[in-house]
């Protein structure tokens, strides 16, 4: 056979070899073509399923939803009823005074940062009658208004609240002999006088603390007396009765300095009532002004009882 032959033989081995190959190469695209058409499909399909179960037109009944719900007002608390509080010096009467604290009708106001907001004021008064002994009374009038508050809620909610703390502290004083609590009527919304024995190194005295709730203002009224130096000790009974005649004429001058009523009935100081803001005040304008303590720093029931 000869060269040439052989060469060209050769170069058709070749080629048969390449076309085998390419035909098997061929063969392998068109199946592997084949076999990924349905798995694309299937994979469409698990794809299309997997989102949600929801029917049709749950995705525009959810934004719907979502939009009335972001469209909705925020809640809000009811503006306090009393914008205003009277000064405490001047929420008795000089008669009543007199009665009450018949040498010492001058009264000392208390520390406030806000008198608006609370303020009170106190008075005492020692009877001396020389060698047959003295009479002592102490008196004194707190004023604590609470402003609504988002968080803490309305004024008068947190009012109520603080009533309740006011008199329970009353009825837990440290010492107190013969604790007794009664309901006022007639003064405020809500009123309890809680009066009791206090024995002292100067005599025995007796203690009446009236709290009163008119709206959003909460009134506190200490009432003392005692007598010194062998001088007889003073009725409770006579004592409570003024200490409830003049938390009632209190909370009137609470009343009208908001515009309300005409003032107490035993002649308090002329003021021009002034005219409510709560109507002008938003709800959560001001910061509550709930105490830590009891309003304007008012003096213990023990350390009250003074000589």
């Amino acid at each position: 056979m000869s060269e040439g032959t052989m060469q060209r033989r050769a170069q058709r081995d070749d080629q048969q070899r390449a076309e085998r190959a390419t035909g098997r190469g061929g063969l392998n695209r068109v199946l592997a073509a084949a076999l990924a058409v349905p798995v694309m499909v299937f994979a469409a399909a698990c794809s299309s399923d997997s989102g949600s179960d929801s029917a049709p037109g749950d995705d525009a009944q959810d934004a719907a939803a979502s939009a009335d719900g972001a469209e909705s007002p925020s809640p809000t608390v009811q503006a306090a009823a009393y914008a205003t509080l009277p000064d405490a010096c001047k929420v008795l009467g000089k008669k009543t005074l007199s009665d009450l604290v018949p040498k010492g009708t001058s009264g000392k106001e208390g520390t406030s940062s806000d008198t608006e907001a609370r303020n009170s004021c106190s008075w005492s008064s020692l009877d001396n009658n020389g060698v047959d002994g003295s009479q002592f009374r102490w008196l004194n009038v707190s004023l604590l208004r609470f402003d609504s508050d988002e968080a803490a809620g309305s004024g008068e909610s947190q009012a109520q609240t603080y009533f309740a703390k006011q008199v329970k502290t009353a009825q837990t004083v440290s010492g107190a002999k013969n604790t007794k609590s009664e309901p006022v009527t007639g003064t405020g919304d809500q009123a309890t006088v809680v009066r009791y024995d206090l024995k002292k190194k100067e005599g025995a005295f007796k203690q009446q603390t009236v709290v009163a709730l008119v709206e959003n203002v909460v009134v506190t009224l200490d009432y003392n007396g005692a007598g010194l130096a062998g001088e007889k000790t003073p009725s409770a009974d006579t004592l409570t009765a003024a200490a409830k005649k003049a938390a009632k004429e209190v909370v009137d001058s609470v009343r009208s300095a908001n515009g309300e009523g005409t003032g107490g009935s035993s002649g308090t100081s002329s003021t021009s009532p002034s005219p409510s803001k709560s109507s002008s005040k938003s709800s959560s304008a001001t910061p509550s002004k709930t105490p830590k303590a009891t309003a304007s720093k008012t003096p213990s029931k023990s350390s009250s009882v003074k000589s």
